[in-house]
């Protein structure tokens, strides 16, 4: 019997010793339906926060949920507050319900949210009705106090990209988004405007030519490859993929294609395809979880209201790399950024009006269905 009553005591203190010194993460990431290494919204969440952790000597770790699904987001959260996290970082609208349904249960933990608030609303119905997470009754939107989203404005990040094609001599542009949200909208509105202020200056008589689509997918697709495919073999000499894990399927493409050239999104997708991407519209993500982090451990976070990032704050721009460029150069570029910022260029980020709507003198966008 004492043989039996010290083995028990003896693995209930290997069992406390165990709980005591088990590895935990103050700083977790959860990715969205990509991984760290996507090359897009993820991996640059993750350098941001890997660089923190790593000059802060802070532990840090990545998540990733099962499925794509709002229980899966809600499931990984908790995983990785119950290993130690104190703040959360998510990357994507898709987080939108599972930080509202967690924010109020964790009020100690903070959570920066990329390119999303919180909020009930499940999905929109055809006429544009919120269609509420079940139980719910009326839409409710409120950012909690430990909740920091950080918005960027693409359609600034778009315009420089749309700018630099057409300055560097490209007339035949393409615009491949993943889905119709605001996001995307932006970076292809941005786009248009700033391949038609570029047409403008350069005096143009003939419109710059855009076939624009959205291919309802952010993961690789064959059917976004056999559209860049046709596109290229018809004329386009670069397409705009801000399209996530789709535009590797633009980038195959235009490997394929003669001369077909891409650009990337959200990150510098330079290696991704180095002989076809010519720049990338990019959201500063590093930079920014940096600084939402920075705020947290400084005691100037501010929850409970967004960020809205954009040239003034360093937010959005292109790489500082023009060597895939035959004439467009870093002292262009340094003043169309500087005409941005001091306001004489403004970019519209009306995501209301139809991508058509834009059309003139100096740009003809074509909407493929």
């Amino acid at each position: 019997m004492k043989k039996v009553l010290m083995l028990v005591f003896a693995f209930a203190f290997v069992m406390v010793l165990s709980a005591c010194t088990q590895k935990t993460y103050e700083l977790a990431l959860v990715t969205d339906v990509g991984t760290i290494d996507d090359g897009s919204f993820n991996q640059g969440a993750w350098e941001g926060m890997k660089a923190y952790a790593e000059d802060n000597g802070i532990s840090y770790k990545y998540y990733q949920p099962a499925s794509d699904s709002t229980d899966a987001r809600v499931a990984t959260i908790e995983l990785a507050i119950q290993n130690g996290a104190t703040t959360v970082v998510t990357p994507g609208y898709m987080f939108e319900n599972a930080i509202w349904l967690v924010q109020n249960d964790h009020p100690d933990v903070n959570f920066i949210f990329l390119d999303g608030s919180p909020s009930n609303v499940a999905s929109w119905d055809a006429e544009g009705n919120p269609v509420l997470l079940t139980g719910e009754t009326a839409a409710d939107f409120t950012v909690g106090d430990n909740v920091l989203p950080i918005f960027y404005k693409e359609q600034e990040s778009g315009f420089l990209a749309g700018y630099a094609a057409v300055k560097d001599g490209y007339t035949e542009l393409g615009f491949v988004g993943g889905m119709a949200v605001p996001a995307v909208v932006r970076f292809g509105y941005g786009y248009i405007q700033g391949a038609a202020y570029a047409a403008e200056e350069l005096g143009l008589t003939t419109p710059v030519n855009i076939n624009y689509w959205y291919a309802n997918t952010f993961g690789p697709s064959d059917a976004v490859s056999a559209r860049a495919t046709s596109w290229y073999n018809t004329g386009t000499e670069v397409i705009f993929a801000a399209a996530g894990g789709a535009g590797s399927s633009v980038m195959s493409a235009a490997e394929q294609s003669t001369g077909g050239k891409v650009i990337g999104v959200d990150v510098d997708q330079k290696a991704a395809s180095p002989t076809t991407v010519i720049t990338s519209a990019m959201k500063e993500l590093a930079n920014s979880v940096y600084a939402a982090l920075e705020s947290i451990y400084d005691g100037t976070f501010e929850g409970g209201t967004a960020w809205n990032l954009g040239v003034n704050d360093e937010g959005v721009g292109l790489p500082q790399d023009f060597a895939a460029f035959t004439t467009f150069n870093q002292t262009q570029y340094d003043a169309i950024f500087a005409l941005l910022v001091d306001g004489s260029v403004v970019v519209s980020g009306d995501i209301t009006v139809a991508a058509d709507s834009f059309n003139s003198d100096y740009v003809n966008v074509t909407v493929v269905e």
